[in-house]
């Protein structure tokens, strides 16, 4: 079966017929933020296994924690040094706390489907006990998982041998009082939940719910409501489906639940729209309640633009009354208050509209970056090509084009910001257009919720940057 988002790459086929950055990047009130080099993750190698590329980043709710994912199934969680974090001034350090296979490649017999373990999309519950507990999927089935500590063991069973073998009945002559010895600590990661065979198409978000008891899976074109107790049922709470599938106009890209609002959720589409649903309307959420869309500027318009104007991506700002949302060329803030059109819009790499046929031809131009709000909402960070990742600021409205290379993973190393040339003559520090390495893209970061500290995924490494006080 072809998934709906190669449908629409090919309808795209068939319909086929200069920016300065600025060096300084601040914050409201308190000054300049510089930007360095905290630590990188992984091998600096040249030889990259496919498996190890790492495909999903995500800090928990206080940022003591940090998870990722990577296309062999694997997630990888990292945990705040605790000097660092107490120490003046606070350092952005972190070091492998658990690593453990999530998801195992699969097969479909019915359709005859390989199903990757590539992780999609990780998403931590907030803490309500000793343990943590985060939801991590594949394209096709969904798993809670508990990461808990043990540093006691039980000894003195009557049962049973400390190797655990059972004892003969016959030979326990005494009672034995058990008692509790400590032990190395040991972090087990166990599966607590398993939420499969309620998606046709391939799950591209999870989302937990602000109630902390259900969460939404979103595939190309079904958005499905979970209760965290139940493995066995979903709602399907919108379905763009038509019922001729040659009629297939969009895909759902990405989905999110509102931060404080239980009810309420939105959805973008390969079309560049985005759709805020309220489930207290009714149960079947297809007739929105609101939707964002900003007319297309008719001196832009080119045979990509349906293509470049999908957005790949869409957050919920920390308060709730912003969202952004991530196409191809910019990122975009709109007031839900608003649906006319964006309160901001960023362009992340402008350069690159004149690229867009080769950028077409080596399939780039369907690549899906992320985005990611600041803990204060004042900032926006998303990914380019080289290696390259923005940050802008709202407050100044000024941009930061950062480069995550290894010849700068030394600790304290401060990023200098890299400008991109379109022609002419090219000063010392810039690089040109067409010097940029397509094979090298930052698609997945994340902000910490309290603090400027940044992770940065980069093929199979992972940056950490945090600010310069």
């Amino acid at each position: 079966m072809k998934s709906p988002s190669n449908i629409m790459r090919q309808s795209s086929l068939t319909k086929l017929g200069s920016m300065i950055n600025t060096a300084v990047n601040k914050r409201a009130g308190n000054g300049d933020i510089q930007w360095c080099f905290s630590q990188v993750k992984g091998t600096l190698e040249d030889d990259v296994t496919e498996a190890d590329i790492i495909s999903c980043v995500e800090f928990n709710h206080d940022g003591d924690l940090l998870a990722t994912g990577d296309k062999g199934g694997r997630v990888v969680i990292f945990q705040r040094d605790p000097i660092s974090k107490n120490s003046i001034p606070r350092r952005g350090e972190y070091n492998v706390y658990s690593t453990f296979q999530s998801h195992e490649p699969e097969f479909d017999y019915l359709k005859s489907l390989e199903i990757e373990e590539k992780i999609n999309k990780i998403r931590w519950l907030k803490r309500k006990n000793p343990a943590h507990f985060l939801l991590s999927t594949n394209d096709k089935t969904i798993k809670l998982w508990k990461v808990s500590e043990r540093d006691k063991r039980v000894e003195g069973y009557n049962t049973k041998e400390e190797n655990g073998a059972i004892r003969d009945p016959a030979c326990i002559t005494a009672l034995r009082v058990p008692t509790i010895k400590p032990m190395e600590l040991m972090v087990e990661a166990s599966p607590r939940r398993i939420f499969a065979n309620a998606h046709t198409y391939h799950i591209n978000s999870i989302s937990v719910n602000s109630d902390q008891e259900t969460y939404l899976s979103a595939d190309d074109l079904r958005i499905n409501l979970w209760h965290l107790e139940i493995t066995d049922q979903s709602f399907n709470i919108v379905d763009i489906k038509p019922t001729n599938m040659e009629e297939l106009t969009e895909v759902i890209t990405a989905a999110e639940f509102h931060p404080a609002e239980c009810n309420v959720l939105v959805y973008s589409s390969s079309k560049g729209t985005i759709r805020l649903c309220d489930m207290r309307s009714a149960a079947l959420c297809d007739q929105h309640s609101k939707l964002f869309e900003e007319p297309e500027d008719p001196t832009n318009r080119s045979f990509f633009s349906e293509i470049i104007s999908s957005i790949s991506d869409v957050k919920l700002s920390n308060s709730g009354r912003y969202m952004i949302s991530r196409d191809y060329l910019s990122v975009k803030v709109w007031d839900l208050q608003m649906e006319t059109k964006p309160i901001e819009c960023y362009p992340v790499h402008e350069y690159l509209r004149s690229k867009l046929c080769s950028l077409y031809e080596n399939d780039c131009i369907f690549d899906k970056f992320e985005c990611c709000w600041s803990g204060n909402d004042s900032s926006i960070m998303t990914g380019s090509y080289n290696n390259f990742f923005r940050v802008f600021d709202r407050t100044t409205k000024r941009d930061l084009t950062l480069e995550a290379a290894r010849d700068i993973a030394k600790p304290k190393t401060l990023l200098k910001p890299r400008k991109v040339c379109t022609g002419g003559k090219r000063k010392k520090d810039e690089i040109s257009v067409d010097c940029l390495d397509f094979n090298k893209k930052i698609l997945h970061t994340a902000w910490h919720p309290s603090e400027n500290v940044v992770a940065v995924a980069a093929t199979n490494n992972l940056f950490l940057f945090q600010d310069k006080l």
